[in-house]
């Protein structure tokens, strides 16, 4: 991806561990490398089409001067963090802050903290099957949308499904998200488990009916095995409820561990007969 390069900005701001760095101040050096597609400027010559780096290196001295942190790491995300919610352009940001009048007390030239960070690619399906369902769904849309860190990029079409595992209940209303989000999956599902609680989700019968149903499907090409979080979700391609609207919107996003399209995944379920895959080897 192209780069937008910002070296070496200097701000006088007050951060640090010492009480004496919090009232007196000192001089940092900002560095920012802006991840954006530069191809629509390069061809127009018009500064709408691209990153306006002045404007960057203004928020850049503005929220420098503004914050105070004991730590460079917290500023560099604060940063990071303001860059990507104020410049849609901007994909990802590399940031090096330099503390050249660190009270280390030996001769060295400067001290440096450098994070990249950018938007996180997710794939969420959702469903209800209790209550007004449609409602259910576009609330819990919009809560996402609420959310700062996190933007909802593309929805699929709702479509009714038959309930899997307990049958003795009404059948579910199912879509599928794609999601831009500065958060990690850990921090996404929280928001998850916060979205739920608010629509009153309850957990009572395992595969039973509810109002809300939120579930991190692939996360970028991540692979995470935790014991409250896995992605992929296990049981993605068992779940045509899930692959069919996942199709609808990104048909060629690969599965990070099968290294098959959602398509692929999708048309090999109908030429097996829709039988469980109880082994990844069968595919």
């Amino acid at each position: 991806m192209d780069q937008i390069k910002i070296k070496r900005l200097e701000v006088f701001a007050k951060h640090g561990v010492l009480t004496e760095e919090n009232v007196l101040g000192q001089k940092f050096l900002i560095s920012a490398t802006l991840y954006c597609d530069t191809k629509k400027a390069g061809k127009s010559d018009q500064l709408e089409d691209s990153v306006n780096y002045a404007a960057v290196a203004k928020l850049i001295e503005e929220e420098t001067k503004q914050e105070t942190f004991c730590l460079l790491e917290r500023l560099a995300w604060h940063l990071a963090k303001k860059i990507l919610l104020t410049f849609s352009q901007i994909e990802k940001v590399d940031i090096e802050i330099e503390k050249p009048w660190a009270p280390v007390m030996l001769p060295l030239d400067t001290v440096s903290v450098c994070i990249s960070r950018g938007w996180n690619t997710a794939y969420l399906s959702i469903g209800s099957n209790l209550g007004e369902k449609k409602d259910n769904l576009l609330q819990a849309i919009r809560l996402l949308n609420e959310d700062p860190l996190t933007k909802v990029t593309k929805q699929s079409s709702f479509i009714e499904t038959e309930p899997v595992g307990y049958t003795e209940q009404d059948d579910f209303l199912n879509a599928a998200l794609e999601i831009k989000t500065l958060r990690t999956p850990e921090e996404l599902l929280e928001l998850i488990h916060t979205i739920e609680q608010e629509l009153k989700r309850v957990r009572k019968i395992h595969w039973g009916p509810r109002t809300i149903d939120l579930d991190i499907i692939l996360f970028n090409d991540q692979i995470i095995q935790k014991d409250d979080l896995i992605i992929p979700h296990i049981e993605m391609t068992n779940r045509l409820f899930v692959l069919e609207p996942l199709c609808e919107i990104a048909p060629y996003v690969i599965h990070p561990v099968l290294h098959e399209s959602v398509l692929a995944l999708i048309r090999w379920r109908e030429h097996s007969g829709r039988r469980r895959i109880t082994d990844m080897k069968e595919l």
